[in-house]
């Protein structure tokens, strides 16, 4: 019917661009010429005083309780490395090298979920590690000289899979929005932190006003309004699809590098034949795995 087609077409839409912006991201930390942490630093601050605003905007309550409050704050150290990690891989190799090193959050995830919430790991997500483990490995062995970008790019990935798995139960219980809010705030406060113990707030961090536009867009666009569109596709399209189309982020992630930077963006044949091995895995893992949960599903006579 017409009326129920024309709001999952629209949020498609919405999906889409949501996650081309995500894929943007990556060429604005490349872009931004201050030191990695001080990029989040401020990412972090654009975008929870952003939504913060929003909240005013909508008179949306924010309040929650204490154990909540701190649960989320402390997340927000995990958000702050994930972030600082990530854009330290794109300062320290290629934005391709960062966005595929990032890919390997689905091989972190499949073998921490398991753990953290006491479940068996299948032997279709021991399978897809061991695929996405040899296209890591392939991107090592070509790109050798991109070897510190790569660690971190990893290291992103596994802290990104972590507070994942914190927030798919903290989403059980509040809004998507409210969590990011008080995870930004955390991520703040302990990169605050951790600059005052390194003295990093002595010095004054000079922004160019080229900087501060693209750090502006970062923090509200890219992180902001990005964040809440995302969520707010799920009132209508199904996780499934949700999961399949932000796999997309570094395909866009490499194209729009590959558009910005041109010549320092080709990577070796190795690099390439690594890439497509994990982001092939990656967009294979969710079809088979729905397939075998409908054959499982089926034989259960439900």
């Amino acid at each position: 019917m017409p009326s129920s087609k024309t709001p999952i077409s629209r949020n498609l839409i919405i999906l889409h661009i949501t996650v081309f912006i995500w894929g943007f991201t990556g060429i604005l930390g490349a872009v931004i010429s201050i030191d990695a942490t001080y990029l989040v630093w401020y990412r972090v601050l654009i975008a929870f005083v952003s939504l913060y605003a929003y909240f005013l905007y909508k008179k949306t309550p924010i309040k929650v309780s204490k154990e909540t409050f701190l649960k989320l704050f402390f997340t927000g150290a995990i958000v702050a490395l994930h972030w600082i990690l990530f854009f330290q891989s794109i300062k320290s190799s290629t934005v391709s090298v960062a966005l595929v090193s990032l890919s390997s959050l689905t091989l972190f995830t499949a073998i921490l979920e398991p753990i953290l919430k006491k479940q068996k790991i299948s032997k279709l997500e021991i399978l897809t590690g061991l695929f996405i483990i040899f296209g890591i490995y392939m991107i090592f062995k070509f790109e050798s000289k991109y070897t510190f970008g790569i660690i971190c790019g990893l290291l992103s990935a596994f802290f990104a899979s972590i507070f994942s798995i914190i927030n798919s139960k903290q989403i059980q219980n509040r809004p998507a929005a409210i969590i990011s809010f008080y995870e930004l705030i955390g991520a703040w406060v302990w990169v605050s932190i951790y600059l005052l113990i390194t003295e990093g707030l002595k010095a004054p961090v000079s922004l160019n006003p080229t900087d501060f536009a693209f750090l502006f867009v970062l923090g509200t666009v890219c992180t902001s309004v990005a964040y809440v569109s995302g969520v707010a596709v799920m009132k209508e399209l199904s996780a499934f699809k949700v999961a399949l189309i932000t796999n997309l982020e570094p395909i866009y992630g490499i194209i729009l590098a590959f558009l910005f930077f041109g010549k320092k963006e080709q990577m070796t044949l190795g690099f390439y034949v690594g890439a497509l091995l994990i982001l092939g895995t990656i967009f294979l893992f969710p079809y088979i795995k729905n397939i075998n949960t409908r054959k499982i599903l089926t034989k259960s006579g439900k």
